[in-house]
């Protein structure tokens, strides 16, 4: 076995709507997305026997671990507003869940969507494999309902070992002075903003961009199209500047479609990032 390109870890989700569910969680999002970039793609996962990952992403090399169950949301509004429930969980991932042929991955990308990695993770991971840790799964807690909520990190570091470190506002509970730690401990701290564009800290300062145009049909998954791109240009090239664009680029085409049908190929994103020569990290 050897490593792919790039590697995804996190819960495969089964996210409920109305007349059944979709396929969803970063590990879904990532993957599609490295892998229409021309990635070799590997997830390692953990979920239930009612489902089989490798089957609905039959171009990646998948590890999945067994678990009683899959994890489960479910999204219900209310006078206009998104309200998310948790369903089921199906547990940690476990450092050993990881191949050691793909501990050496090129690119890495930790995906948790509700708590299954456990903090420093991705030491997991050689020291050459640029590291990404979306935030998300770290910030997220339930009430008895499971009614889930936006939480503060009060525990040791999750990011240890992370390269690039990505967030959206939407997830900073109670303001963002959490972020003083983040750029304290990870050299690449990037933060989306919708429909506004995006943040990058890099070199010791923060720095904007405008988000690029696009008619919005379905937002799900641009953050974790975001993270794929950026790292992918990143490894590529080295400059913060050409992943912050091509990160941008490729999330506002993927908002253009439901769930994974709009993300782009390579080829569509150079498209856009000729169309919008202005938008650029200033």
């Amino acid at each position: 076995m050897t490593a792919p390109d790039f590697v995804v870890v996190g819960h495969a989700v089964r996210d409920i709507v109305p007349g059944g569910w979709r396929l969803g969680g970063t590990v879904t999002f990532a993957a599609v997305q490295a892998h229409r970039l021309g990635m070799r793609v590997g997830v390692v996962t953990r979920a239930g026997g009612d489902l089989d990952v490798a089957a609905e992403l039959p171009f990646a090399e998948v590890v999945q671990a067994a678990s009683p169950s899959t994890t489960s949301f479910e999204n219900l509004y209310h006078e206009g507003h998104r309200h998310q429930y948790i369903r089921a969980h199906a547990g940690r991932i476990e450092r050993g869940d990881v191949p050691d042929a793909w501990r050496s991955a090129p690119i890495v990308l930790l995906g948790p969507v509700f708590g299954e990695l456990e903090p420093g993770f991705g030491t997991v991971f050689d020291s050459a494999s640029l590291v990404g840790v979306s935030a998300q799964g770290w910030l997220r807690s339930q009430d008895v309902e499971g009614h889930v909520h936006h939480t503060r990190w009060e525990g040791p570091p999750f990011w240890t070992g992370a390269d690039v470190l990505f967030v959206s506002d939407e997830d900073l509970a109670g303001g963002r002075d959490e972020m003083a730690a983040w750029t304290a401990g990870v050299g690449i701290v990037a933060m989306t903003e919708s429909w506004k564009g995006a943040r990058v800290f890099a070199n010791g300062a923060w720095r904007r961009m405008d988000a690029f145009p696009e008619t919005e049909v379905d937002p799900t998954g641009a953050g974790d199209t975001f993270a794929t791109g950026f790292l992918i240009r990143l490894r590529e090239t080295g400059s913060v500047d050409e992943a912050a664009r091509f990160g941008a680029a490729a999330a506002s085409l993927s908002v253009g479609g439901i769930a994974t049908n709009a993300m782009p190929t390579r080829v569509e994103v150079e498209a856009r990032l000729r169309q919008y020569p202005e938008i650029a990290l200033t």
